[in-house]
């Protein structure tokens, strides 16, 4: 257990500062979040809700048309693209980090779109949800889930046994979590945070850490999107990648034992992690 280390509010607080009286919104991290669709509109509302709640200055939808009214009276605050309008692309390397997944849905097509991402962009990409799950579908022939820096992987330990059995690999139960999560991390390069109690993140078997934030109350439906919208808006304030991915970690959960504390574990939702950001931050910074 030597190289496995506790993520603490201690360390997150080295992590994340306070900002200058002069900083303006172009600096604090411009956020591409490529999730949802007809039907799953809710994982963009929570992701990009979850990134602009985490410091991102600027945040951009990347989602079908169809859905772009639910997106803009949710979050006002974001604006939208057509992601079925390749035009996009072409402004991708304008943001700082970008996240990929939450409820975008499971095709070939879906897939090429990620590949096609990771092409163009060289900065930090969070990789959730259906993005896994496509990149393990699809991608295992094209060589996608070969090494590339700046990648974080947010699996759930579903998604996560989908990797493994993708990189030809022992499911979790058999592996167990810490071991799983470097076994990925060491197969693809990636930064790899398993979520669940006591959530792993790890860069790869030399350097694992464990969150010490989180409670039962947050397994629920749209809480990974939350994560992902909190990890992806520390990657684009230029927080190394698996930096962002422990704070990432431990400020969601800290969220949630916030509300936990305001409403109880029970009927807890996503929204209400969400929602507890800007306080878990004032508590931090």
């Amino acid at each position: 257990m030597d190289n496995r280390c506790l993520i603490t509010k201690e360390y997150v607080n080295n992590i994340i500062r306070k900002r200058p009286q002069d900083i303006h919104k172009g600096q604090c991290g411009r956020v591409l979040i490529v999730a949802g669709s007809v039907g799953m509109a809710g994982a963009c509302i929570l992701s990009t809700g979850a990134a602009l709640r985490s410091g991102a200055g600027l945040v951009k939808a990347a989602v079908p048309e169809e859905i772009f009214p639910i997106l803009q009276i949710a979050v006002p605050q974001a604006t939208c693209t057509n992601v079925s309008d390749r035009e996009f692309l072409r402004s991708v390397s304008v943001h700082d980090a970008i996240g990929i997944g939450p409820g975008m849905g499971v095709s070939e097509k879906k897939y090429q779109l990620i590949e096609e991402i990771l092409s163009i962009f060289d900065g930090p990409v969070v990789i959730d949800a259906d993005g896994i799950t496509n990149l393990c579908r699809f991608g295992k022939k094209t060589g996608i889930l070969k090494k590339k820096d700046n990648i974080i992987l947010t699996p759930h330990p579903g998604e996560c046994d989908r990797l493994l059995d993708a990189l030809d690999l022992e499911p979790v139960s058999v592996m167990g979590r810490v071991e799983a999560a470097e076994a990925v991390s060491d197969r693809t390069g990636a930064v790899v945070l398993l979520k669940g109690a006591d959530t792993v993140v790890t860069s790869g078997s030399g350097s694992t850490y464990i969150n010490t934030t989180g409670n039962p109350g947050m397994a629920t439906g749209g809480s990974g999107d939350v994560l992902t919208g909190v990890i992806t808006a520390f990657a684009a304030s230029g927080i190394a990648p698996l930096d962002a991915a422990r704070a990432g970690a431990f400020v969601h959960g800290m969220a949630g034992d916030l509300a936990a504390g305001i409403m109880g574990q029970w009927g807890m939702t996503a929204t209400d992690i969400r929602d507890q950001l800007p306080a878990t931050l004032r508590g931090i910074v």
